[in-house]
Formats: structure tokens, sequence, C-alpha cells
């Protein structure tokens, strides 16, 4: 092997490589808004009485802010080739302890949600501990952390909801279904997931975080011969990814006036179809934020529609499950496409 053949590929030849990248990250992004399109049109035919008006507009989007927020975090996972299964529950114990923190406890809102956000970097923080210093598959770590979360959200609300004050708790339940801008049409849930949204953008695409992210998905060996540290950066991405559950905690729970202990349940499922449905491969080294937001929409979307043509909820569950498998059989044959070439 000669000196030649370890000096990197120029700039030069490097560039046309990156722009096909990016151009099929946002051929995927196109594809998955038309998906979207189509999928409110044909709803909306079926039940034109029901479906397009403002208020189940408003339940979309109210219902899109949770699983946007938990398929932010599970994009940062996912990248890196992992997987996080405890989202769902993750969620609902930070819905208990933000009550907790606030209700039972009595502390002022704005500490009670950082403790909260704090809360779930911890649970990520857990979950990469488990993933890089314990060895655990991410599949095997993240199981096990979504029924420890599962088991303490009903141990520490004693099997009960606790419930937020309408009069004391006013500025909490403000922010899903107030509106900072007075006469806005849009409450204040569907802007904190935007921000939410941006927020995630510039981690993911312009810090060293989102850098290392990509990194480490798409050779994790290499990253580490580079001299990355890359147990310490997993750690960081699972535990930033926790701060997004926990976010979705807190959504969920200002938008329902309580902590519900028992809610959660296949969120996980749903924000993993989210991310992969926005272009984030599960063999990780390719994500897309905003790929991710039209994902959750596309879920909610479904969701919506399929209640309100009253399709069972046995058979939603389903319909999800197939929809799960055409896109990850999809995401598999763009894989081994790219691999080919």
């Amino acid at each position: 092997m000669s000196i030649s053949d370890l000096t990197p590929a120029p700039t030069a030849t490097l560039a046309p490589v990156r722009t096909a990248r990016g151009w099929r990250a946002r051929l995927q992004q196109m594809l998955a808004a038309a998906g979207l399109l189509i999928i409110y049109l044909v709803f909306t035919v079926i039940r034109p009485d029901t479906f397009p008006t403002y208020s189940n507009l408003m339940n979309i989007l109210f219902s899109a802010v949770v699983i946007g927020c938990l398929a932010m975090g599970a994009t940062l996972v996912i990248v890196t080739s992992g997987i996080d299964l405890s989202v769902g529950t993750g969620m609902a114990l930070c819905a208990v302890m933000s009550a907790t923190f606030i209700v039972t406890w009595g502390l002022p809102i704005p500490l009670g949600i950082i403790l909260t956000l704090l809360f779930g970097a911890f649970i990520g923080f857990i979950n990469g501990t488990a993933v890089t210093l314990l060895g655990l598959p991410p599949f095997i770590a993240t199981l096990a952390m979504m029924m420890i979360c599962g088991g303490l959200a009903l141990v520490i609300s004693n099997v009960h909801p606790i419930y937020f004050d309408s009069t004391l708790h006013a500025s909490y339940l403000w922010l899903s279904t107030g509106v900072i801008i007075p006469g806005s049409a849009f409450p204040n849930a569907i802007i904190i997931l935007l921000l939410a949204t941006a927020v995630a953008y510039v981690v993911f695409n312009k810090t060293i975080l989102g850098r290392y992210d990509v990194s480490i998905g798409s050779n994790m060996e290499a990253t580490a011969l580079s001299g990355i540290n890359v147990k310490k950066w997993l750690v960081i991405i699972y535990a930033t990814a926790g701060v997004f559950t926990a976010l979705g905690g807190i959504m969920i729970s200002a938008r329902l006036g309580s902590a519900q202990p028992a809610t959660g349940s296949g969120y996980e499922l749903q924000a993993i179809a989210a991310t992969v449905i926005g272009g984030t491969s599960l063999s990780g080294g390719k994500g897309s934020i905003i790929g991710t937001l039209i994902g959750a929409l596309i879920i909610s979307v479904i969701n919506n529609g399929l209640q309100i043509i009253m399709v069972p909820q046995q058979w939603q569950n389903v319909i999800l499950g197939a929809v799960i498998v055409i896109v990850v059989f999809i995401d598999q044959l763009r894989n081994r496409q790219a691999t080919s070439r």
C-alpha cells in the first residue's frame, strides 16, 4: 500500500458525492411531504364534513406535537444506528415527574419544567451508559428502560392521575392550550413544536454533536480510530434525546391537564415510524429533522383519519404496523441500492 492510498480524496472529488446525498435527502423530504398531502386529501374526500374542519386540524396538530417531540430525540439516536424504545413510557414518567414537582411538591412552575427536562436527560444518560459502559445492545438497554419507566410512572403516581389545578397552574396549562399572540390561530403547543424542531435542526446540522452523531452512525470504528471519544458522545446523544422525551411529557400533561401514568404505550413505535418515514435510516449515518417533522404529521393524520372514519382501535394498530413494515422495507431497499452503487 502506497502513501497515496492513504491520502484523503480531494474536495473536488467528494463534492459531487455530497451533492448527490443532499439531493437524495431533499427528494425524500419532498416525497414525504407529497405523501402527507395525499393522505390528507384522501381523508378529506372520505369525510368532508368532519376531517378538514378547523377543530379537527387542531386535533391533528396537537397530536403531532407529542409525536414530533419524541421523534426529534429518536432521530438523534437512530442516526447512530441505535434505537430508543423507552421514549413512550419515558414520556409518561416525565409527565408524572413534572406533576410531582409542581403539584405534589409545590415547586415554582419554571423550576418544575427545568427539573423535568433534566430528569429526561437523566433517563437518556442511563440509556447511553447502559449501551456504552455495560455494552448492552441499544434494543435491550432501552427495552429495559421502557419497562422501568412504565413501572416507576405507576409507582410514583400511586397508579392514579395527578391533576393540575386550572387556576393555580394556569401558566403550565397555557404552555399547550394558550396563545402567546392574542388572536393567533395557533396555540402555543404548535409554536413549541416548531421551536423544538428548530433547536433539533441546529443541533443536528450545525453543531459538533450532530457531526459526531452522523459519523458514529456511518462508521463507529473509524470514528473511534480518528480520536473521537465515541462512548462519551453516545451518552451525550442519548441524554439530548431524553430532553426531547421530557418535552413531550410536559406538552402532553399540559394538554390533558393531568399526568396520566399509563399514557405512553405505543408512542415509541409512532416516534420511530415518524423518524423513518421522514428519511432517517435505521442503518444509521443519515437523518433529517425536517423529514421527521413531516413524518410526525403523517402519523398524526393517519391516526386522526382512522378515528374519524371509525376504524376500530385494533385495526388502527394493524394499519400502523403495516405502515411501519412498508417504510422499513423501503428504507432497507434504498440502503441496498446505495450500497450497490
